[in-house]
């Protein structure tokens, strides 16, 4: 009996030094301020957790960990402390895209671990996050990979992303991802970008992705039995190729070389009720550093006169346009007359792509950057990334010292480390010299716009520029977009074209662009899409041909204060209100097939508004450039049909009538 008794002893100890924490193995579990949404870790061999959606499983993540050189976190984890935190507060949002306050509310545990680290996970209403935190007495690290796979339970209408350009290296590429409905079980094992959207057992509406991201890769998601979290690797050497495309020669056999303590990304899943709450979702930016920039009145949103997508086609002028003084002084005179804030000089301005300082002999930039002044218009300079890294401070001081507000930075087309930092330096050194941000060829916004809201938007979007060379910006993409890509942050989607055609007269034209669907759903783009740097794609000769159009199109604001969804139903139609100041917006689209849905105003305020609407015309679907302008008489009681043609929309300005 004794020697039995000593046997079983000796196991005891033996189990418990193999495997610390597996007969100690405790869950705990942390749930959102309302109780929806419940997160139960386990910590034994490893670091897991389960997420309850009222009350029905929908998310399993596993294989939570950093593996370092000499060390792996979260790898038999033996907990040390815990600290819970619950947070009611309100977020002023310096550059509104969806509300000028967040109510950032949410129940936060911090596990501590024996080895100095730790993990945070937070609980929010409508999603939940983790995110490590390593305190090692090192001054750096080398993170060789970083674990996390998880499964949403029995998911459903999937709206996968995927590139129609393959590309050997999926981390090499400028991620303006187009989409499909996918079952779960027919994804392939091809690494993809984020966000993801997926609809868990309970129809709760799943949207993956990551904030907060500083001196680290990209997450990418690879799938296997599960979704697998797979990062770039540092490039140790690069042969360019051309001026913005590069060849990887060798990678190291890490993903980053960082501090000993830090905070890691955060690891997102946004958990909606339905589309409608995947709209109003902004915990991106919630768990985003707060702004590093004190004083932010000097960044001035707007709308830009833009020369690339119409190849500076201006008509019933005396000079030949081009890329010259001539034509952008063309460009300024029309901005100035509608009201836009911003001219952009896109690629050619210079005298090559790689030399950044010196402009063709056709532009004066300083002329021209005066004589923009004196017409309340700005200017901003288009520049690839790879000469403006090279020589940041002379470049940015040059263009400071000729007045120019802000820079679009292109052509990045990758996710590793040294490119996240390459964002952060800009932002820092753009700041510092009251410059804004535009970032082009780039992976999705990660809420570097709240941490420096001189970042004013991102490309990362199939936008209207592929209109010119294929026939992929459908009606459908364009009301799949805010369900997925503008989830993440602000979209340079570029709209505003002028010449629209129904579907069987589509086709790409370089030079003389054309959109899919009607004249009144690219109009309905300035409501729905998100950008605080809002393009007016087309040729400022065509907007000067229908002044009454461009009149309405120049009211629309970039920022917002607030947001009403009305109908969202992803790749199908969806209708927003949006206000700014004491004016309320309003845009609808549909995808190909023709649409209605009762328009309740109930979102206006008190009295009278005069409502300019603008819709499809009678024979939009015959026509797509058809359209029809309403002014009407409204107030909080009036309840609009607007009838959408196919690849149709809408879109309406409602203005209080003061009180006589």
């Amino acid at each position: 009996m004794k020697k039995s008794k000593a046997i079983i002893q000796k196991a005891f100890w033996l189990l418990l030094t193999v495997c610390p924490n597996l007969l100690l193995a405790k869950d705990y579990k942390l749930a959102s301020p309302n109780g929806h949404n419940v997160i139960t870790i386990t910590c034994d061999q490893g670091i897991g957790f389960k997420v309850t959606n009222n009350q029905s499983a929908i998310l399993a993540v596993q294989h939570l960990k950093l593996v370092l050189e000499a060390t792996s976190l979260g790898v038999n984890p033996v907990i040390i402390r815990e600290d819970r935190r619950e947070i009611d507060k309100m977020i002023d949002v310096d550059i509104p895209t969806k509300f000028k306050e967040i109510h950032d509310n949410y129940n936060q545990l911090e596990l501590t671990f024996k080895g100095d680290y730790s993990i945070i996970f937070r609980a929010y209403d409508n999603g939940v996050a983790y995110r490590f935190v390593s305190r090692l007495d090192k001054p750096k690290i080398k993170v060789k990979a970083e674990g996390m796979s998880f499964n949403v339970f029995n998911a459903h209408n999937t709206i996968w992303p995927y590139e129609a350009e393959k590309h050997d290296n999926s981390f090499l590429s400028h991620f303006e991802y187009l989409f499909k409905n996918i079952n779960y079980t027919d994804i392939d094992s091809t690494a993809v970008g984020l966000p993801l959207y997926l609809t868990a057992q309970n129809d709760a509406k799943v949207i993956f992705t990551e904030s907060d991201l500083f001196d680290y890769p990209n997450l990418f998601i690879q799938k296997s039995d599960q979704l697998n979290a797979v990062f770039p690797l540092v490039i140790e050497s690069q042969q360019q190729v051309g001026d913005r495309s590069i060849k990887i020669l060798k990678k190291a056999d890490y993903i980053a070389e960082t501090k000993g303590t830090r905070e890691f990304p955060w690891r997102l899943w946004m958990i909606n009720e339905d589309d409608a709450s995947v709209l109003r979702n902004t915990l991106v930016y919630q768990l985003a550093t707060p702004s590093k920039i004190a004083q932010t009145d000097w960044i001035h949103p707007g709308k830009v006169a833009w020369d690339w997508w119409n190849d500076n086609n201006i008509t019933g002028v005396d000079f030949k346009s081009g890329i010259n003084n001539d034509t952008y002084k063309y460009y300024i005179d029309f901005a100035s007359e509608f009201g836009l804030d911003y001219i952009l000089l896109d690629e050619g301005w210079t005298k090559s792509t790689l030399d950044l300082t010196h402009p063709n002999p056709q532009i004066d930039v300083p002329m021209l950057v005066e004589y923009a002044k004196k017409k309340h218009v700005g200017v901003i300079l288009w520049v690839l990334w790879n000469p403006l890294d090279k020589d940041m401070n002379k470049i940015l001081d040059l263009y400071k010292s000729w007045g120019v507000k802000g820079i679009k930075v292109d052509f990045m087309a990758r996710a590793e480390q040294y490119m996240v930092n390459f964002y952060t330096r800009t932002a820092i050194a753009c700041a510092d010299r009251h410059l804004m941000v535009d970032f082009h060829g780039a992976y999705k916004p990660t809420g570097l716009e709240r941490t420096y809201p001189n970042v004013i938007s991102f490309e990362s979007v199939h936008g209207l520029e592929n209109d010119k060379w294929e026939s992929t910006i459908t009606p459908g993409h364009d009301v799949t977009l805010p369900f997925t890509r503008m989830v993440a942050g602000p979209m340079d989607y570029t709209p505003g074209a002028m010449h629209n055609v129904v579907k069987k007269n589509f086709f790409p034209a370089f030079s003389q662009p054309m959109s899919m669907g009607t004249r009144a759903h690219q109009t309905a783009l300035y409501v729905l899409f998100e950008s605080p740097l809002q393009m007016l794609a087309d040729n400022p000769s065509n907007y000067l041909k229908e002044k009454d159009y461009t009149t309405y199109l120049s009211k629309f604001p970039t920022t917002w204060d607030d947001l009403r969804v009305l109908y969202a139903d992803a790749g199908k139609a969806v209708i927003l209100a949006r206000r700014k100041g004491n004016l309320w917006y309003l845009g609808g689209i549909t995808n190909w097939d023709p649409f209605n849905h009762p328009v309740k105003l109930d979102f206006l305020g008190k009295g009278k508004y005069q409502m300019e609407l603008l819709k499809d015309g009678i024979n939009a679907d015959r026509a797509a450039e058809d359209y029809k302008l309403v002014h009407k008489s409204v107030d909080a009681s009036t309840s609009l049909s607007v009838p959408m043609a196919p690849g149709g929309g809408f879109s309406a300005i409602f203005t209080p009538v003061q009180n006589e």
